[in-house]
Parts: C-alpha cells; sequence; structure tokens
C-alpha cells in the first residue's frame, strides 16, 4: 500500500454547469484542506467554456483543472474543437481522453485516443486515458481482452509515469447506478497494472489507475481501498462540492 502512486479524485462535470456552478469549486477549496491535500490531489473538468474561469477561480485552492476533450492537432480549421495547447493556454494541467460517450457518440477509434493523449502530452498536460467495457463485453467474457486491447492500443507514445493516467470506467455502470464488485474492479485494475508493465515496464508502477463508473459517498471507501486503484473519476457526484469532498473523504 506505501508504495501506490498519491491518489487523484478527478470530477468529470461532462456537459453540465454554467458560471454559477462555480460557487460548487469554491466550496471544493474550503474543503480541499491541509490534511486532505496530503493525502489524495483533485481534479475538476469542467465544459470547455469554463476552464478558463475555474482555473482562475481555483488559484489557491490546490485543485487542478482540465479539459474533457481535445483535438489530435494544434491549430487548423477544425470548426467546434479545442486543442490541447489551447486547454493548457487556458489553465488547464490534465485532459481526459477517449472517454466511453466520446468513443460512443463520436466513433473515436484507440488510435484516434491515442493520438489525442499524445496531443495532450506535446501540450504539457497529463492525458486521462479511458477504457472500458460494454455490458455485452462484460457478459461474453471478453472483459479483460477488450481492456487490455484499449490500454495498449490508446497509451500514447511518450507515456509515463508523470504524465498519464488510466481511467477504468465500466461503460455499463456509468450513470447508471449499478457498479462491478470489489472482486471485479480489482481483477481489471490489477490486469491492467500487468499490461502497462509489459508496455513502460519499471515506469508501470507508478501510473495512477483509476475507478469510475456510478462513484459515490456510499461505496467510494470500499471502491478506493482496492489494489491498484488509485483513485476515482467522478461523473455526476463531482457537481456538487458536499458529494465531491465526501468522496475524496475515503482517505481521510
Amino acid at each position: 500500500m506505501s508504495n501506490r502512486p498519491k491518489p487523484l479524485v478527478a470530477g468529470n462535470w461532462k456537459m453540465n454547469g454554467l458560471r454559477a456552478a462555480l460557487k460548487e469549486l469554491g466550496e471544493m477549496g474550503q474543503g480541499h484542506d491541509a490534511a486532505l491535500r496530503a493525502k489524495c490531489d483533485l481534479l475538476i473538468c469542467p465544459p470547455a467554456h469554463l476552464v478558463y474561469v475555474a482555473a482562475a477561480a481555483a488559484i489557491g485552492t490546490r485543485i487542478a483543472i482540465g479539459g474533457q476533450d481535445c483535438h489530435a492537432k494544434a491549430s487548423g480549421a477544425h470548426t467546434g474543437d479545442i486543442s490541447a495547447e489551447m486547454l493548457a493556454d487556458s489553465g488547464a494541467t490534465f485532459c481526459i481522453v477517449g472517454h466511453s460517450e466520446r468513443r460512443a457518440d463520436h466513433g473515436e477509434s484507440n488510435a484516434a485516443v491515442k493520438a489525442k493523449a499524445e496531443a495532450a502530452l506535446r501540450a504539457g498536460l497529463t492525458a486521462i486515458v479511458c477504457v472500458g467495457e460494454t455490458k455485452d463485453e462484460r457478459v461474453s467474457g471478453k472483459t479483460l481482452a477488450v481492456v487490455r486491447r484499449q490500454v495498449r492500443n490508446s497509451l500514447p507514445d511518450g507515456a509515463s509515469a508523470a504524465n498519464t493516467v488510466i481511467a477504468y470506467e465500466p461503460v455499463w455502470a456509468i450513470g447508471t447506478g449499478l457498479t462491478p464488485t470489489v472482486a471485479d474492479v480489482a481483477e481489471v485494475h490489477a490486469d491492467i497494472r500487468r499490461t502497462l508493465k509489459s508496455l513502460m515496464k519499471g515506469e508501470a508502477a507508478g501510473v495512477r489507475i483509476l475507478y469510475g463508473g456510478s462513484v459515490k459517498p456510499d461505496n467510494a471507501k470500499a471502491l478506493l481501498s482496492v489494489d491498484n486503484v488509485d483513485g476515482a473519476l467522478v461523473g455526476g457526484a463531482s457537481l456538487k462540492a458536499a458529494d465531491f469532498l465526501a468522496i475524496a473523504a475515503a482517505y481521510r
């Protein structure tokens, strides 16, 4: 346990939040006291229009701000997209890539996710690479094969413990209230760690592997105490400071 990397509790606000929502960020900052900062890092990934103001609001709180997606290219004729460099310029230090909603809604392949992760690294951001299986894949016994393939083919060239995080989110658990068993989570996270070791050798031990998928205050302690679970990627429960801090409090 003592060799674990420092945990990261990350909040993905998805397509939620106007400027008024930043009051929640202020409350999170108040709750992220020295005792909690010593135990875990906190990150909020708001919608793109809030990244700049969120980064300004987070100054002094030690809460990191990240983007939810980026384009693989630094600039160009890509209407509606945002580059990793633009996120960094806005004050972001992390970027989520390959979230299942992006993979499903926008048809993102592992190759596309890898390119975006490499763009994040190029811009000096830490890439949070998301992987996870669908319900059909789990029922048919393909979970480990699917997740292993996603890790192998989505991991950016140049990945290190300092610039890359893996987030395991079983697709069928996101926003459904369903969660895999602790044993299921342990099995997948252990296999991700083994896969990382085959790709990154010694660096793999320091890579943070987050669990995501209906993480709530009442199940956080059990999930975050599992071997090879180095934090959480939280969806809906990150929209309210009280819920988000209650999840992070699993590390107190």
